[in-house]
């Protein structure tokens, strides 16, 4: 779950972090004013864009496949077997 939470941290920050480079490389800046009247509003409507993005593609790839059944982790003769999705015998 913290991963998670990094993650998405991480992606929302990405903007402004791509924005700092870009004044202190392009523009050679000496002082952060730049920084501080640069477009806050749109990074951060960037960066929750981002966040959003992942989530959705999150739910798109870690889908189940239709008709499966979830099997959980078990121990089986003292080995650890990881849990997973498989489809039901019929």
């Amino acid at each position: 779950m913290i991963r998670m939470l990094l993650t998405h941290g991480l992606l929302f920050f990405v903007p402004f972090i791509a924005y700092a480079v870009w004044v202190m490389v392009v523009r050679k800046a000496k002082s952060d004013k730049r920084f501080r009247d640069g477009p806050m509003l749109w990074l951060s409507i960037f960066g929750i864009a981002l966040v959003i993005a992942s989530l959705v593609l999150l739910a798109e790839v870690s889908r189940a496949p239709l008709g499966s059944q979830y099997r959980p982790a078990q121990v089986i003769d003292g080995e650890f077997v990881p849990g997973g999705y498989e489809t039901p015998k019929q």
